[in-house]
C-alpha cells in the first residue's frame, strides 16, 4: 500500500490526499511529517519537502509528479477528461494556479501568520503578481460548476486546499480577500465544501492549525 507523507497544514500534502481519495485510493497516511533539511528526510525527499509518496518501487516526491502517478496507477476513476485538449486545458489551470497564485501568495505567509516582516515593496510586487495570475485564472476557468468545466478534475483539488491560503493571506496583508475579484469563486467553494472529501481536508487542516497555533501561543 502507497503511503502519502507531509502535515496536514501543508497545503500541496492536502492535494494529494484529495487526490487520492476522490479517486478511492487505499493508501497510508503518515501525517508527522515536517519539511526539513536534516539528512534523514532528505534520504527521503531530495528538496527536504512535503509530501512525498512511499511505494513499494520506491519514494516519489512533488505533489504534482505525485498526482500525475496515481492518475496513471489508478486509471479507473480519471481526475482528467479523455479528451487531449481538454487534459491540457486542466493542467493549464493548475499551472496558472501553482505558479503564478499560490506561490506568489506564499511570499507573504511568513509575515501573514508567524511574525516574520515584509517590505511595503515586497507587498507591491506580490499583489501585482497575484493581479496577473487572477487575471489569467479569469480567462480560463469556466466555473460551469467545476473549474474546467462539469466534471470534478485534479485542478478543482488545487483551487480546494489552494484559495483557501491564498484568501487568507491576503486578507491578513491588504485588508481584503483578493479573490472577491473573481465573483464566481464564493459559490465555486461553497460548492467544494459539499464534497465529503474536501470537508474531511479541511477539518483536519483546520485542527492541525489551530493546535499548532495554540502550541507556538503558549511556548512565546
Amino acid at each position: 500500500m502507497i503511503t502519502i507523507c507531509g502535515f496536514p497544514i501543508s497545503n500541496y500534502y492536502n492535494k494529494v490526499r484529495l487526490a487520492a481519495a476522490e479517486k478511492g485510493i487505499e493508501y497510508k497516511d503518515d501525517a508527522s511529517v515536517f519539511p526539513s533539511q536534516d539528512a534523514a528526510l532528505l534520504a527521503r525527499s531530495p528538496m527536504g519537502k512535503i509530501p512525498f509518496l512511499e511505494t513499494e518501487h520506491g519514494l516519489i516526491c512533488e505533489s504534482q509528479v505525485i498526482c500525475e502517478y496515481l492518475e496513471d496507477r489508478f486509471p479507473e476513476k480519471s481526475l482528467y477528461p479523455a479528451d487531449p485538449y481538454a487534459r491540457a486545458k486542466v493542467r493549464e489551470l493548475i499551472q496558472v494556479l501553482e505558479l503564478h497564485i499560490e506561490l506568489v501568495a506564499r511570499r507573504l505567509l511568513g509575515a501573514a501568520l508567524f511574525g516574520a516582516s515584509a517590505s511595503d515593496e515586497t507587498k507591491a510586487e506580490v499583489k501585482r503578481d497575484l493581479d496577473k495570475g487572477l487575471r489569467a485564472v479569469t480567462h480560463l476557468a469556466k466555473f460551469s460548476p467545476y473549474l474546467a468545466g462539469n466534471e470534478f478534475t485534479l485542478a478543482d483539488c488545487c483551487a480546494a486546499v489552494h484559495f483557501p491560503l491564498i484568501s487568507l493571506v491576503t486578507k491578513i496583508i491588504y485588508g481584503e480577500d483578493i479573490l472577491v475579484g473573481i465573483p464566481q469563486v464564493e459559490g465555486y467553494m461553497k460548492l467544494l465544501g459539499e464534497r465529503p472529501t474536501v470537508q474531511k481536508i479541511w477539518a483536519e487542516r483546520d485542527a492541525t492549525f489551530q493546535a499548532v497555533m495554540a502550541s507556538r501561543k503558549k511556548s512565546s
